[in-house]
């Protein structure tokens, strides 16, 4: 992969795209819309969601393979330390990210563009981390 990439669809998302190591894909809002988007229509049931707490961010989602193998905690922890990157809170230390499975994020009734809520939740604590310019970490 060259660099992250954007992702057209039906509704003009515009994603950003990462690999993990043993070729985990994290998808990553770019915008409230987009984040509606790759929260509540383009994510499967079982992947996993991440989103910073208390504060501004992308909605990311870290892909599960269709045979259900599930990542292990550094893999959460590096598609955290991405969503943490793509906060408000670039900069900071160590900081908490809110993750649970794709299946247990809704849409509260009336809520604007790019709120959810969730259920399931565990927090991982961790540095936010740029994805290098090849798009892979």
């Amino acid at each position: 992969m060259t660099s992250p990439r954007s992702r057209p669809s039906e509704h003009a998302a515009r994603l950003l795209e990462y690999t993990l190591p043993g070729g985990w894909q994290v998808l990553v809002g770019r915008s409230d819309a987009d984040n509606d988007y790759l929260s509540l229509k383009l994510a499967r049931p079982n992947d996993w969601w991440f989103h910073i707490r208390g504060m501004p961010g992308s909605h990311v989602v870290l892909r599960v393979p269709q045979d259900g193998a599930e990542p292990d905690r550094d893999t959460l922890k590096q598609a955290a330390a991405i969503a943490a990157f793509h906060s408000k809170a670039r900069e900071a230390g160590v900081v908490a990210v809110s993750a649970t499975q794709a299946k247990n994020v809704s849409k509260p009734r009336g809520a604007k563009r790019g709120t959810v809520q969730i259920q399931k939740e565990i927090v991982l604590k961790v540095r936010p981390a740029e994805p290098p310019a090849d798009g892979t970490v």
